[in-house]
């Protein structure tokens, strides 16, 4: 695999169970995890998609080298498969590799944005994330919809999931902070601690959030602030 960007080999996977599903964990994932780091330091970032409006991530973006993009492909393919129950024959697409940083003040954080969300609905949609900061920055917690049951909102079950959701966020606004712990419409089934060069596989379908400390991960800085790589799998 190429460079300073190459991954540790053999990665050493591990499964992780939360609720009814699992995810995956890889730590010490890059071989050179600071060349990333360097390269995040030098990048123009730009707003995610729907910034302005308050909705989807809470931050900017700047797209990673290629090079990283092939090398983790060619390893998660097989990986996601044999693990998260990914038929074979399925052909991958894969979303833009994206480093990411939080820049959004709690108080001005729309209302969508202050509750777990998921990806997608698809069956086999898989969100990948390479944390770039250490455990201070919190990391990505699980949770169940209290009033439907859900962990995972399917597409069977995205439009009876999202009429409860809306009427709820709708008669009391969730608190004007990034969420972390259950409330009265969530249960917090679990987090994963963010770690330097530890990277995370989950289904996109979960619930689930950034678990944000505002203290010090409310920063535009590579260097200093709470550093990620997102990437999205399909089948």
């Amino acid at each position: 695999m190429d460079g300073d960007f190459s991954v540790r080999m053999p990665p050493d996977i591990r499964s992780l169970k939360i609720g009814e599903h699992q995810a995956l964990i890889i730590d010490n994932f890059l071989v050179n995890p600071s060349a990333m780091v360097d390269v995040a330091a030098a990048s123009q970032f730009e707003p995610y998609p729907n910034f302005a409006e308050k909705k989807g991530y809470p931050g900017l973006r700047s797209r990673v080298p290629a090079e990283y993009s092939n090398n983790i492909t060619a390893l998660l393919e097989p990986v996601i498969k044999a693990n998260l129950g990914v038929p074979e024959q399925l052909p991958l697409r894969k979303s833009v590799c994206a480093f990411s940083l939080t820049s959004m003040q709690p108080q001005e954080l729309g209302p969508l944005q202050r509750t777990p969300h998921f990806d997608a609905s698809t069956p086999h949609h898989t969100a990948v994330l390479l944390y770039l900061c250490d455990e201070r920055h919190g990391g990505t917690g699980f949770y169940r919809h209290n009033a439907t049951g859900l962990q995972q909102i399917t597409a069977e079950r995205r439009e009876q999931y999202l009429d409860v959701y809306y009427q709820e966020i709708n008669a009391i606004h969730p608190d004007q902070r990034y969420f972390d712990r259950s409330n009265q419409h969530f249960t917090f089934l679990g987090m994963i601690p963010a770690k330097f060069n530890r990277l995370v596989v989950y289904r996109g379908s979960l619930l689930h959030t950034a678990c944000i400390n505002p203290s010090i991960s409310i920063d535009t800085n590579p260097r200093s602030g709470r550093l990620t790589v997102n990437t999205f799998y399909d089948f």
